[in-house]
């Protein structure tokens, strides 16, 4: 195994969502789902999320702390179900909703933001933990490092475990982008992980 795959295991410790099964070809039943949720359909909504999650979690995480990436992928389909009427190209969903999560990492980073006290009684992490959490941390920093489109398409691949038609599909990117932003993306991730000529 590569360092780069480790790295990419170790990345994927930071995500809560189970990766779908890699398809190469994405049939567009989303349209349908739209129609279904704009109807009023909250069961319909419920797919669109689960469909949805990984592309927007993935991009919340290239972009805030991952602490705070839950709360806020609620808040942007939150957002997103409120908008739906506005939306006027149904097969735009994808691009749409990850404009909506941009937006929402940018307003994150204009809200002050509390702080929590450190106190002796919280839970202690045994130090195998703090050394996975500390070693995730450190990549997805390389990551967040990098040029926009590349650091949200990277983590959409080696987070979330999407497929690059699917990114391109959920997105509203196309495929030869999407193929040119991971390239890129992971050969100036190796270069930062300092992994190039290493196979």
């Amino acid at each position: 195994m590569s360092a780069l795959e480790t790295a990419g295991k170790v990345l994927s410790l930071a995500s809560p969502f189970q990766p779908a099964a890699a398809t190469e070809t994405i049939a567009p039943p989303e349209v349908a789902l739209i129609e279904a949720v704009r109807a009023g359909d909250r069961e319909a909504f419920g797919q669109l999320y689960d469909l949805y999650a990984p592309m927007v979690h993935g991009i919340l995480l290239a972009r805030v702390p991952y602490r705070d990436v839950d709360d806020l992928v609620q808040d942007v389909f939150l957002a997103a179900l409120k908008r739906l009427h506005t939306l006027r190209d149904t097969r735009a969903f994808g691009g749409w909703l990850a404009m909506i999560t941009r937006n929402r990492a940018v307003d994150y980073y204009r809200r002050t933001r509390e702080t929590e006290e450190l106190t002796d009684d919280m839970q202690v992490t045994s130090r195998r933990d703090t050394e996975a959490e500390h070693e995730a941390a450190r990549m997805l920093e390389a990551v967040r490092s990098l040029p926009e489109a590349y650091r949200e398409t990277l983590v959409m691949r080696l987070v979330e475990g999407m497929s690059g038609p699917e990114i391109a599909a959920r997105a509203g990117m196309t495929p030869a982008s999407v193929r040119v932003n991971l390239h890129r993306g992971m050969k100036m991730l190796r270069e930062k992980l300092g992994l190039e000529g290493r196979a």
